[in-house]
């Protein structure tokens, strides 16, 4: 495991702490954001073998939060957050805050200890796009979605070290350095958009003649509507291009969660849109599935560890977790 995110809790009298996704046979580094500190076993920080969990020790130099220190009084922030318990509002991050914040880790673990869903190399599905791919044709991609999908949140994005691109532009580049031909990505992504603005959009789309659309919405839609409706335009949006580009092939994205402490969102739309997806999948259509892939990392870790905003961004860790994902459907990986 390289670089997975965590936020230091101090949570009552005891020392700060944070979980690890797996348990870790030998830890190898430990750093702050930017990878520029790296802190000392013993003396920033100790793991007992056996543990999954990383404790801070007394003048300790890594970054640490209590749960209040997440929380802003309602009504002070740009945007409505009220918390799920009606105790003032979770913490916005608009930038890089949530990053500096965090810190990542890097350990060997024990192999076989995953039980969430592994993403499949998608050759029944996606067989024009491999094709292309295999002979090193120009390849290109179309990315349509909400702010996730804009790039939000990663520390390129937020222009502060170590720079890491979006999920969509991760992805272009492991294509690329897989099969050595040249990807072009058009990202037509809009912060704040659902997939009713993405019927719109369609024209654009067909004009830009994608040998693979990438469709990744639901975050906005989970707060205002029901699978069933998603998926008709989910269905809408991919039969529009199909007419227009029979050749074209389409990746559906199954969103990250969202935080669950955040009283907008309707958690429990987010595995009835992954489900709905999963039912359009066909010959052509794919399914890129982050819900159950997030909702398997939340079991060991927390919302805090994972976010690049508070509510319903990915940090570059879950940036990676995305392009890691879609790129396991292209590349067939020992």
């Amino acid at each position: 495991m390289e670089g997975e995110s965590v936020l230091f809790i101090r949570s009552d009298d005891g020392p700060p702490k944070a979980s690890l996704l797996f348990q870790p046979t030998r830890i190898l580094k430990v750093c702050d954001s930017s990878g520029k500190v790296t802190y000392a076993q013993g003396q920033d920080f100790a793991w007992t073998p056996g543990s999954q969990e990383i404790t801070l020790l007394s003048g300790s130099r890594v970054v640490y939060k209590t749960p209040q220190g997440l929380r802003r009084p309602a009504k002070s922030q740009p945007y409505v957050l009220t918390h799920r318990d009606g105790m003032g509002e979770i913490l916005f991050g608009g930038g890089h805050e949530y990053h500096d914040m965090q810190t990542f880790v890097t350990y060997e673990h024990a192999t076989g200890t995953w039980a969430g869903p592994v993403p499949t190399f998608a050759s029944d599905q996606l067989p024009h796009t491999i094709k292309k791919l295999s002979q090193e044709k120009t390849l290109t991609i179309v990315l349509l979605g909400d702010s996730i999908s804009t790039g939000c949140n990663a520390s390129g994005w937020a222009r502060t070290a170590p720079f890491q691109p979006a999920y969509q532009d991760l992805f272009a580049k492991n294509l690329e350095a897989a099969y050595r031909g040249n990807v072009v990505l058009k990202n037509f992504s809009v912060g704040g958009t659902d997939t009713a603005w993405g019927l719109t959009m369609m024209g654009k789309v067909i004009d830009a003649a994608p040998d693979l659309l990438i469709l990744a919405f639901g975050m906005n839609d989970c707060a205002r509507r029901p699978a069933k409706e998603y998926q008709d335009n989910i269905w809408a949006m991919v039969n529009a291009l199909r007419k227009a580009c029979p050749s074209s092939e389409v990746v559906l994205v199954a969103s990250m969660v969202g935080n669950a402490d955040w009283t907008a969102l309707r958690q429990e739309r987010f595995p009835q849109y992954r489900d709905a997806l999963e039912k359009l999948t066909q010959p052509g259509v794919a399914l890129a599935d982050m819900t159950s892939f997030w909702i398997e990392m939340l079991k060991h870790k927390k919302d805090w560890d994972l976010t690049g905003n508070g509510v319903n961004h990915p940090n570059d860790f879950g940036h990676r977790v995305y392009a890691q994902v879609l790129s396991s459907l292209l590349i067939r990986y020992p």
